[in-house]
């Protein structure tokens, strides 16, 4: 097969939207799943998604729509997967076909819930996909940006640094650069890390206590950051990477960042479970922050701010008593 072949897009959200946007820009079409059909036929008549991104316009005869996704996984090389990290595992669970020989493709930016287990290990364990046959799609980059035409910068990891090139490829543009990287795992948990730190830096915002002590949340966050991800899986790594800083960055002070907003709301006086409430869309640190506290008692990592955040997320806790207490190990 000529990599990345047929490219079917796993998702329907915001993030899903803006790459297969990218994907049409350099493919001549696509398959793209979407679990419901009402807002398939929508999409069809408006030529946009109905519900996310909805100002983006589509050339929908380039692309093949589809709420099977034993259809979608079977007609497709490529498995673009970006469904949400909270409902992936039930999405997951309809897959009847073989995939083992598929090319997968995460731009999920979480955890496996009750796996604890990130998108590449879930998917070599569950499908037997060939590490060199997983990559992974990260930021720094909001999808409402991409999607605005603004510049934009993307990484692709891959253990196989040949495939990460082919497929950053298929999202180059005008305002889209990539990087490619072959730390598969590390891009995966900081994903994960920098949306807990955006919720944390979300309270501090909303508790109204400054730039410059949230100047000093980051700082320190990346630190841990590098802590959990060096211990986690070794190897060499620049930290400071664009990959890592640079997506804790953006989600922590961007106003597109769903998590700084959540925590924002907690911060401002919202109980967790109104913040909940009120978002629109997933806030997928507050997910985040317990698959990696759970998986932290066997590394036992030195993550106080972490350690907050689940606090306030799980325990209730105070906003401004945790962000004291945390203040107080900064460095």
């Amino acid at each position: 097969m000529n990599f990345p072949g047929t490219i079917a897009v796993m998702g329907g959200g915001s993030w899903a939207t803006a790459l297969a946007k990218l994907l049409l820009d350099n493919c001549e079409s696509i398959i793209w799943y979407m679990r419901r059909d009402d807002r398939i036929e929508d999409f069809k008549r408006l030529r946009r998604n109905p519900a996310y991104l909805s100002d983006v316009e589509f050339d929908i005869e380039r692309i093949e729509f589809s709420s099977d996704i034993n259809y979608a996984c079977s007609k497709a090389d490529t498995l673009l997967l970006v469904m949400p990290s909270p409902y992936f595992k039930e999405h997951i669970a309809k897959i009847s076909v073989d995939i083992s020989d598929k090319f997968i493709v995460s731009a999920v930016k979480g955890i496996v819930p009750d796996e604890n287990e990130i998108i590449s290990t879930y998917m070599e364990r569950r499908f037997g996909i060939p590490p060199e046959h997983i990559l992974v799609v990260s930021g720094p980059c909001h999808a409402e940006e991409v999607a605005l035409g603004r510049l934009s910068y993307l990484t692709v990891g891959c253990n196989d640094i040949f495939h990460a090139e082919q497929f950053a490829k298929c999202l180059n543009g005008k305002a889209l650069k990539t990087i490619t990287s072959s730390d598969v795992e590390g891009i995966e948990y900081a994903a994960v890390l920098k949306n807990v730190y955006s919720i944390a830096s979300g309270i501090v915002h909303g508790l109204k206590n400054g730039d410059n002590f949230l100047a000093m949340l980051v700082s320190n966050a990346i630190r841990e950051m590098e802590r959990f991800v060096d211990t986690v899986c070794p190897r060499p790594r620049q930290i400071c990477d664009s990959v890592y800083l640079g997506d804790l960055l953006v989600t922590s002070y961007s106003r597109f960042s769903r998590n700084h907003n959540f925590g924002s709301m907690i911060g401002n006086g919202y109980s967790v479970k109104a913040a909940r409430m009120e978002m629109e869309q997933t806030a997928e640190g507050y997910y985040g922050t317990k698959c990696i506290h759970e998986i932290n008692r066997r590394y036992d990592v030195a993550m106080p701010i972490l350690d907050g955040v689940y606090d306030i997320l799980y325990h209730n806790a105070k906003p401004a008593k945790v962000i004291r207490a945390m203040a107080d190990t900064f460095i």
